[in-house]
């Protein structure tokens, strides 16, 4: 190399490191997105988020990972994680999410993909029995020394920010101060799943959204908030937007059973809004193909396959037991043949019937007291699950303690009426 060439090299621009971003600056620099694919264990791979990023999805975090795993194993890693996980063109914006409860393992983590997203999230909201095993998730939420611990680690040493998604305590004021902590400790996004650590599986029930609009009052304005829980219909995602103020709306199981829970720019479209069981399969089948490094992807899909068509085969009991045979050493030509191209016969056969216009529509019932209403969906299309428990769904379960609830409190109320002293008025205005 000559003196020249040397100089030359010395006096080149040097690009400038990119500056990592906080709050505020990172949701614009992202687009502000409002619809959210929540981090589902083994369901929030790639492929399903190529496919919720279609259907209205405008920010998405992955799976759960467990770091230690991800920091030591390779195969772990080879599992959870491909060359197209991040891609700028197919998978942004994207958030990381890792479970941990050791600051080195969970920062040895987030180097290894901190090139690949926006941000690392810490799951602090797993309600699960691995979770409480393992000592993670929501099973950390009474240590916050180390909670604190993990967030200023990455906030600290990782070149992109972090964020933290948490569930809430039965006291407003516990929570109030558990999300400050967080928010003290460097989270830059902050997601309020507003259940309760027990409330999961059958105990499900609804998410507070009380307690999430108290939080998003009492916390510093600039803080960046999602909001989690509840959201069965794209309407509920602008009534929730509406009752919180929040920046973002997060979507785990409705996401699941039906991605056009996010389309609410196209909200009187039924293709979009509520897609037909046989063309969303084929897209996602498709998109599954296209992911060739995926494992994550290729081991979720008959997961995913289930989920879609959960309506649809009570009623076609012979692809239920064709998909049933499948796992992820099946070939694609046998999945195609059996279960794709089979309920898209079936479907093309319904819309045949000569009343398939009376049949092949919404109807949405009347405001419940949770503040939305439920709809009727035809069973070939995507729609909310509702889990039985002791024969009844979800929805029913909603609706009978609400109605309890309600006429606890009336109850109540004409008791304390009737035992003030004459003339005696309530302080209430």
């Amino acid at each position: 190399m000559t003196l020249s060439d040397t100089q030359a090299k010395n006096s080149a621009p040097v690009m400038a490191a990119k500056t990592k971003l906080s709050g505020r600056a990172l949701f614009e620099d992202i687009g502000k997105p409002t619809k959210i694919v929540a981090p589902m264990v083994d369901q929030s791979e790639l492929a399903w988020r190529i496919l919720s990023r279609r259907y209205g999805a405008t920010l998405a975090y992955t799976p759960m990972f467990h770091a230690k795993n991800f920091a030591t194993s390779e195969k772990y890693r080879k599992d959870m994680w491909c060359e197209q996980d991040g891609c700028s063109n197919v998978d942004r914006p994207l958030v990381v999410q890792f479970c941990a409860n050791d600051p080195e393992y969970l920062l040895e983590a987030a180097k290894l993909v901190q090139d690949k997203c926006d941000a690392v999230d810490l799951n602090l909201g797993c309600p699960q029995g691995i979770a409480k095993k393992g000592r993670y998730g929501s099973f950390l939420m009474e240590d916050w020394e180390l909670i604190h611990k993990l967030i200023r680690t990455l906030h600290d040493n990782l070149d992109v920010p972090v964020t933290a998604k948490i569930r809430v305590f039965p006291e407003r004021e516990k929570t109030l101060d558990y999300a400050k902590m967080v928010l003290d400790a460097g989270a830059q996004f902050l997601t309020i799943h507003g259940r309760l650590r027990e409330q999961k599986g059958q105990q499900t029930g609804l998410a507070d959204w009380d307690i999430i609009q108290y939080l998003r009052r009492e916390l510093p304005q600039d803080t960046v908030f999602f909001a989690n829980g509840n959201i069965l219909y794209p309407e509920d995602i602008s009534r929730c937007m509406n009752k919180i103020h929040c920046d973002g709306v997060m979507s785990a199981e409705g996401n699941l059973y039906n991605p056009g829970v996010f389309n609410t720019e196209s909200i009187n479209d039924i293709e979009k809004t509520f897609p037909r069981v046989d063309k969303l399969l084929r897209e996602y089948f498709e998109i599954v193909e296209s992911c060739k490094g995926s494992n994550a992807s290729r081991i979720a899909m008959k997961s995913h396959f289930f989920k879609i068509l959960r309506p649809f085969l009570p009623h076609h009991t012979d692809i239920r037991t064709n998909l049933a045979s499948m796992n992820a050493k099946t070939s694609f030509e046998e999945w195609d043949e059996k279960v794709v191209k089979r309920v898209e016969q079936v479907v093309q056969d319904i819309y045949k019937q000569e009343d398939i216009c009376a049949k092949d529509v919404i109807t949405t019932g009347e405001v419940e007291l949770w503040g939305g209403s439920y709809k009727q969906v035809p069973y070939w299309r995507c729609q909310p699950y509702f889990r039985p428990v002791n024969g009844v769904t979800g929805d029913k379960r909603v609706v009978q303690s609400l109605k309890r609830a309600n006429e606890f409190e009336k109850s109540d109320s004409e008791e304390t009426k009737k035992s003030k002293p004459e003339g005696e008025t309530s302080s209430a205005s």
